[in-house]
């Protein structure tokens, strides 16, 4: 034997004895196993047990460390599909930004839809601490993300709360319905909690966790599907082999088989015996279409969906869960939301039962997440949940949202609107407060509710203690309002200006804009009634120079008399616009006028005016013949002391009724007085400090017949008076027919807008004012009475709401005083120094004699040191008294 094959049968030896030792040290150690099998188990137990207490301590500890931010949408908010990829990539990234020792389980994000009844559907995130930064910014362009508490508090524990949870139920990688993004994908569950109610202790929550996908777990999960699709593919191989032999012994078993073999030839029939088959090949599985959503990391995440529901009424509760419920079927497809349970008869079996019950709450506390072996879902699939909702949502109005007007307790500062039906079908007279309701814009129809609606807000103000104008071209107004404020605390400051009187005996208060009572500035009182006529007459610098160069003379000359008739104790001497006239074609009478007048005003009459010609005196005179020319406005016009004071009115809250006679060119000169008026008066509160400038409300009814007269003033008013108290409420059925200016500014600064039926034309111009949520064809086809409207509340719009317009035989029935009408009337007359109308057009006609009686008396007379103008002679100034 060779030295080689001894040293071969050595290393063979020597392995064989290594072997057998391996083998016997295999053998003792099973034997130890065996026998100290349960110390080993219990070593793992402990182990485990330690484990599981570990990661719950870290996962506690994590989740400890949370931060909560809100997203509020604008108005205006429309999320795209990339937008809302973004964000889900920012929660995922969010999710995993906790601590490096963070267990998986608490590496969540959680999406929190809450509906109190105080807002229709609040958007919270809630994620680590750490991934703060990244919550505080968004990629949707129209949403603030604001840092938020935590939920829970001071709230009252309700007497009755289900829970639920829904996870994804569904064929292995098979994805949810895709929801398209308009209507809003929400809509559903904000239609499902429109009707709670927070004096009911109504609360429902929806809580979304989404946790990053494991790429352990995704391993695993996709070569259980894969072997599940190739499992499936040979049982179907299988299925299929035994129908092929099935078929093919049926069909060697037929009559005709038969008779076919015994008419074949001998030598052929040796190979016609039963056919031999091939079982069919499994087909190859396609392993993308086989995983579906499980293909791709990117944007694969774990879902977990609880949701609770509160209430302190038996029922509500449950009933919401069910509704809630529903509005997850829209994401029905071949997955769909499946809540979690089971029910045995009447007994439901779940989270709201033990051992179950502790699960749900710590998951709900905490947000720990613990999915089914199906809750994978990618974030294009859950992009309804994902953004919060947007203009394509119809949201409900809540009772937080705008006041509710309680008839029974008229002093609470607010203005009713109109009956509004929530989503549980109860009507509220919803109102808005006084401090955001500056001014108003009612459009529609004629007869539609718009004059009505402003009656029930001016009998509110009247009887809260407002002051308030309503100025009514019809005067049917005061007719349908007087039983309403017919009670004692509104006699004592009720005012009528009732210029539809037409009987000698009829009743008439009074009113000279160029009355210097009161201690109003004598520049004031001529710009107004300057302003008043050329804004009516259409005058301008360009086309009408002289005209207004001699009425701002003539009116500066004659409230200088009424300046001296009032410092000398005579009142009842004072000009009024009627005094124009003799002033402009009588000699003595103007050379009266001017021996009173400084030498600068004088020196304009002696020069200039002696250079203009006749001609250009008709385009001043014209306009006040016709005022002469009625009776009514003439005694209305030409008492030298009235009780029309407007500036008065506001500072006192009182109720001023204004019914001018007609909408005629006449009309509307009166009434572009009285608005310019009002602008003086407004702008007059200057010298009031700020919070004792009180309240005033104008209603102006038929805006189209005041615009022409009065364009200037109007836009003046909404853009100036809002700081000196003064707000205003205007009502006209075409919008367009209005000038440019004035339209403007009452769209500008319009806190409510309001649109009843109507042409497309005209509600256009106020639906065009909410974007696409109304649309002018929906607002032509209203009923009578029903109104779309936006108001302000808080300092934001609240609607387009559709509401029911008031009326004051519904709301204020309890204070119609039918039979004290009178009483009011004559209240109101006695308050004005109201006479019958014959007195008045009398002492109008004789008041021009009063006025040379004074100019000519030593009160008035010239400066003796002053060349060129003639002292009057003296007579007894206690004749004018």
């Amino acid at each position: 034997m060779t030295s080689r094959t001894m040293n071969l049968a050595s290393a063979l030896a020597a392995a064989w004895d290594a072997l057998t030792s391996l083998g016997s040290l295999a053998w003792s150690l099973a034997n130890w196993t065996y026998e100290y099998a349960w110390l080993l188990g219990l070593i793992g137990a402990i182990a485990g047990g330690a484990w599981v207490v570990v990661e719950r301590r870290l996962s506690v500890a994590a989740l400890e460390r949370r931060t909560y931010v809100e997203l509020l949408p604008s108005r205006q908010f429309e999320a795209s599909g990339e937008e809302i990829g973004r964000f889900g990539a920012q929660l995922v990234r969010a999710a995993g930004a906790g601590p490096w020792w963070t267990p998986r389980s608490a590496r969540t994000v959680r999406v929190r839809l809450r509906a109190d009844g105080s807002k229709p559907l609040t958007y919270r995130v809630e994620a680590p601490a750490s991934a703060r930064h990244l919550l505080l910014q968004t990629p949707y362009a129209r949403v603030r993300s604001e840092p938020a508490r935590p939920i829970g508090g001071k709230r009252k524990q309700p007497e009755h709360t289900v829970r639920a949870v829904f996870s994804l139920h569904g064929a292995p990688g098979s994805r949810l319905r895709e929801v398209p993004l308009e209507p809003d994908p929400l809509q559903p569950l904000i239609d499902a909690v429109a009707d709670l109610r927070a004096d009911l202790g109504d609360l429902a929550e929806v809580c979304l966790d989404l946790s990053p996908a494991s790429k352990w777990r995704l391993r695993a999960r996709r070569w259980q599907v894969v072997d599940a699709a190739r499992h499936h593919a040979r049982r179907e191989s299988r299925r299929e082999a035994r129908w092929m032999t099935q078929d093919a012994a049926t069909m060697e078993d037929a009559l005709a088989w038969q008779v076919t073999k015994l008419t074949m030839p001998q030598e052929q029939r040796s190979g016609s015996g039963r056919s031999l088959l091939m079982a069919p090949r499994p087909p190859r599985v396609d392993r993308d279409k086989a995983l579906g959503k499980l293909a791709e990391d990117a944007g694969l995440v774990r879902v977990q969906l609880l949701v609770r529901c509160s209430s302190d009424v038996v029922g509500r509760a449950e009933r919401r869960l069910r509704h809630i419920e529903a509005a997850l079927d829209v994401y029905a497809a071949r997955t769909r939301f499946s809540s979690a349970g089971w029910s045995l008869g009447p007994l439901r079996l779940g989270p709201d039962r033990w051992p179950w019950r502790d699960r749900f709450d710590e998951q709900w506390t905490t947000g720990l997440i613990r999915p089914g072996r199906n809750a994978w879902a990618r974030v294009d699939e859950l992009a309804g949940f994902l953004k919060p909702p947007t203009v394509h949502a119809r949201l409900p109005l809540m009772a937080t949202d705008i006041p509710t007007f309680d008839p029974q307790e008229l002093q609470q500062g607010l203005v009713p609107q109109g009956w509004y039906r929530g989503p549980d079908g109860r009507e509220r007279l919803v109102a808005t407060r006084e401090d955001d309701t500056l001014f108003e814009v009612q459009v529609g129809k004629a007869g539609w509710g718009k004059t009505m609606r402003a009656l029930c807000q001016a009998v509110a103000g009247a009887h809260g203690g407002r002051g308030l104008a309503f100025v009514d071209p019809h005067s049917d107004s005061w007719k349908t309002v007087a039983p309403y404020l017919a009670h004692p605390e509104i006699m004592g400051r009720a005012w009528l200006f009732d210029l539809t009187v037409r009987g000698d005996r009829d009743r008439l208060a009074c009113w000279n804009p160029l009355s210097m009572t009161g201690g109003r500035a004598a520049h004031e009182v001529a710009a107004a009634m300057v302003d008043a006529f050329a804004t009516s007459l259409g005058w301008g610098d360009a086309n009408a120079p002289r005209a207004i160069t001699i009425l701002t003379k003539a009116v500066e000359a004659l409230v200088a008399v009424n300046s001296k008739a009032v410092a000398h104790d005579a009142p009842q001497c004072q000009a009024t616009i009627f005094q124009v006239r003799p002033l402009l074609t009588d000699p003595a009478f103007r050379q009266l006028v001017v021996n009173g007048l400084d030498t600068e005003a004088a020196a304009w009459w002696t020069t200039s005016f002696t250079e203009i010609s006749k001609d250009a005196l008709p385009t001043v005179l014209n306009p006040l013949d016709r005022l002469a020319s009625s009776p009514v406005i003439k005694a209305f016009l030409g008492q030298p002391v009235g009780s029309y004071d407007i500036r008065r009115a506001m500072d006192e809250s009182n109720v001023v009724w204004i019914c001018p006679g007609g909408t005629g060119p006449t009309d509307r000169l009166v009434v572009s007085l009285l608005v310019r008026d009002l602008l003086r008066a407004g702008l007059s509160r200057r010298d009031l400090p700020e919070r004792h400038r009180a309240p005033f409300r104008l209603y102006l009814d038929e805006l189209i017949s005041l615009d022409g007269s009065a364009s200037t003033s109007l836009a003046e008013i909404t853009e100036q008076l809002r700081k000196f108290g003064v707000r205003m409420h205007g009502m006209t059925q075409l919008l367009h027919r209005l000038s440019g200016d004035v339209r403007t500014a009452l769209l500008q600064n319009a806190s409510c807008l309001s649109t009843t039926a109507g042409s497309v034309e005209a509600v256009r111009h106020i639906t065009n004012e909410w974007g696409d949520q109304v649309s002018p064809e929906d607002a032509a086809e209203l009923d009578r009475y029903r109104h779309w409207a936006s108001f302000t509340v808080a300092g934001k719009r609240v609607g387009p709401l559709l509401i029911r317009g008031p009326e004051l035989s519904e709301v204020f029935k309890r204070l119609a005083k039918r039979d004290k009408v009178r009483a009011l009337v004559r209240a109101a007359h006695t308050n004005t120094g109201a006479k019958p109308l014959g007195e008045l057009t009398t002492a109008a006609a004789a008041h021009e004699a009063n006025v040379r009686t004074f100019l000519t008396g030593p009160r008035h007379a010239a400066d003796p040191a002053r060349p060129g103008l003639p002292n009057s002679n003296p007579t007894d100034g206690e004749q004018y008294r």
